[in-house]
């Protein structure tokens, strides 16, 4: 029976591998171009993406702009820095990644001087509400990202539409329909704001506290440990996010974390310190004298060795 060969030298030879990063399944490619290319009649001005990534532990919301060398962070939040204001608990939930989103989006209008004119919604209320230019010829415009979701699945109710909802509720202008909200139905072509407003303020996670109390109290006990160790029970939730969403606006500006000891010195300790041009001219010297000494030594033993005989 024949078979005919379809890869033969002339495939192989005329094939071409992926990118890099296509090949490890990192990047996709398709979406970036739509993502980073600017329209020519901007020229050189930068084109802002929300990218926002979510791992075991940790939230991580970036402010990123592309260009020839690559990509460059100009702004960067992680859901780490929450306990600082007050969220000690659950920091890769729905509701940590809307605070994640928030402090992102203060802290990026805080640098470039438009945190006063865009202060988003400081009381959200599950409302569909895109952030809209200033009136007047002279007002700045406001802050201007899109969402990059990179490989994750965007469902409906995703955590990284959360954190979305925040960057947009803090004050920047990105782009969205309320399609991918909790709460969304797709029958009905409707939100539900209630149910949104219940996410934004942890009402899910208080709902599960009081549910497994009820019905599993052993298991409930240890699942929330944590938070029954700081006396945080189900109807402290709402009063706890509120608290920190305002924590969040007064004070968005990153503070390096205190350092038990010194980790530059703790690594260095490791290292080999690079010779100076002079120490490495005097080592060669030394290598020189002491080769020559050895072979003198050799042959004063060789020497004696023939006197012997």
């Amino acid at each position: 029976m024949y078979h005919k060969v379809v890869k033969n030298k002339a495939y192989f030879s005329r094939y071409q591998v992926k990118y890099r990063r296509r090949r490890e399944g990192k990047t996709d490619y398709y979406a970036r171009k739509r993502l980073v290319v600017q329209d020519k009649t901007k020229y050189n001005a930068p084109k802002y993406r929300l990218v926002v990534r979510i791992s075991n532990k940790n939230i991580t919301a970036q402010i990123v702009y592309a260009r020839i060398q690559g990509d460059f962070i100009f702004c960067q939040a992680h859901s780490r820095e929450l306990p600082r204001y007050g969220i000690k608990h659950g920091l890769t939930n729905w509701t940590a990644a809307y605070a994640t989103g928030l402090l992102v989006a203060r802290r990026a209008l805080q640098k470039v001087g438009l945190d006063d004119k865009y202060e988003g919604q400081k009381e959200p209320t599950g409302e569909l509400v895109l952030t809209e230019a200033l009136e007047g010829d002279d007002a700045r415009r406001p802050f201007k990202c899109y969402l990059d979701a990179g490989l994750k699945r965007t469902t409906t109710g995703s955590r990284i539409f959360g954190a979305m909802k925040g960057a947009s509720d803090g004050g920047l202008f990105i782009p969205h329909s309320e399609k991918r909200f909790p709460g969304y139905d797709p029958e009905n072509k409707a939100l539900d704001a209630e149910v949104l407003k219940k996410y934004i303020y942890g009402g899910h996670v208080a709902e599960y506290m009081e549910s497994l109390e009820e019905e599993d109290d052993e298991r409930f006990k240890k699942q929330f440990a944590s938070y029954l160790e700081d006396e945080i029970g189900s109807e402290d939730i709402e009063e706890l996010y509120t608290n920190a969403y305002a924590a969040i606006r007064e004070d968005p500006a990153f503070k390096p974390s205190e350092k038990t000891q010194d980790w530059k010195a703790e690594c260095q300790k490791h290292r080999t310190p690079r010779l100076t041009y002079e120490q490495r001219q005097t080592r060669i010297q030394e290598k020189i004298a002491a080769f020559k000494e050895g072979a003198a030594t050799e042959a004063a033993a060789a020497e004696d060795d023939e006197d012997d005989e």
